[in-house]
């Protein structure tokens, strides 16, 4: 389970700064349980990075960096501080092998893919609105 603070910062600091790409890859690496997901570090060889280095190679703002991707799009992107970011500290003290963290951010990054898949809410009420 990740802490409230984590899941709030990742709410309204990462998710609205992830493209549809980062999305896509972060939970095809959760779901695999992937080795190039990997924690305690920003970057340790290409392709392996953390959760910000995979948003931040999918972003066009920062997909042009390399190890200092994740940071530079903590800091320039969601607007964090990435020593004081609640998502990479749980992320880091708990690590990529850590089952309920996985599972926890999974479910996250799910419910976001669903929202971003539904239809706006303008077009759902003139929808409901027709029928």
């Amino acid at each position: 389970m990740l802490s409230q603070a984590c899941v709030r910062e990742l709410r309204a600091s990462w998710l609205p700064n992830f493209t549809d790409a980062a999305l896509a890859r972060l939970i095809d690496l959760l779901e695999k349980g992937s080795p190039l997901l990997i924690h305690g570090c920003f970057t340790r060889a290409m392709p392996m990075g953390c959760l910000a280095t995979h948003a931040a190679w999918h972003h066009p703002r920062t997909a042009h960096l390399t190890a200092d991707a994740g940071i530079t799009w903590l800091h320039r992107v969601a607007g964090l501080n990435p020593a004081t970011s609640h998502v990479i500290r749980e992320w880091d003290s708990r690590g990529a092998h850590d089952w309920s963290v996985r599972s926890a951010l999974l479910a996250v990054l799910k419910e976001e893919r669903t929202a971003r898949q539904q239809p706006p809410a303008a077009n759902r009420v003139q929808e409901l609105a027709t029928v």
